[in-house]
């Protein structure tokens, strides 16, 4: 199955640079670009692609403004920032939008691919040490109340949300939970229908900003291995 990317940033060499590594892919094709947000909500609506390559600072509407208009009108569009280390702030705002990861635009080229691959298939990409940062610095600033929703997760999907929230991988979370990858997924899905979330990003960021399981001290591994 052809994923179909739509390019974004008001930089054109950036944009060029974009589609030669990608269309070079047999599984990737690049069916629109966009210099600003608003050019970039136009052709999202206009070619509906399946993953949406967003620069954060653009002129006329920025990445922020347009992932938000962009999945208003098609939720089941994905979003991949493209930033650098000194854009933590726009990380974590973007993540609230609703975009599903991020690459930092220095990243060798191998990792931008596996990333659109990632996003595409559904899951959501986070750089553990550089998201799990940002998100916990920022989420502090912007605490929410815990969505009574939460009140209906089993103590099981608890558990496998908490695990979610520090960045486990399925594979990780079913280890730690002596339970099979495909029973990690099952639960997960549940949590993210459960508290209407499009994606593990998004759990993410709500279990930070609820300060759900504040304490650093890992329950299955203990606090000598939650770091790692």
């Amino acid at each position: 199955m052809t994923i179909r990317a739509l390019l974004v940033d008001d930089q054109s060499m950036v944009r060029a640079g974009l589609r030669m590594l990608l269309s070079g892919e047999p599984d990737i094709d690049v069916v629109a670009e966009a210099g600003d947000g608003i050019a970039a909500v136009a052709q999202a609506a206009r070619v509906r692609p399946d993953i949406v390559l967003m620069d954060i600072r653009m002129p006329e509407l920025d990445g922020l403004e347009a992932t938000r208009r962009i999945l208003a009108a098609d939720p089941s569009a994905r979003v991949l920032v493209l930033t650098t280390f000194n854009l933590d702030e726009y990380v974590y705002q973007a993540l609230r939008a609703g975009a599903s990861g991020f690459v930092l635009k220095d990243d060798p080229p191998e990792q931008l691919i596996s990333a659109v691959r990632t996003i595409a298939a559904g899951d959501a990409l986070l750089s553990p040490a550089v998201t799990k940062k940002v998100i916990r610095q920022f989420a502090r600033l912007h605490r929410h109340p815990t969505p009574p929703a939460v009140g209906t997760l089993t103590s099981r999907e608890l558990n496998v949300f908490e695990l979610l929230a520090r960045g486990l991988s399925n594979a990780e979370i079913g280890k730690a939970l002596f339970i099979s990858e495909t029973t990690v997924k099952t639960h997960v899905t549940r949590v993210l229908q459960k508290l209407d979330l499009r994606d593990r990003a998004q759990a993410i960021v709500l279990a930070y900003q609820s300060r759900l399981f504040e304490d650093d001290d890992d329950p299955i591994t203990g606090p000598a291995e939650a770091g790692h």
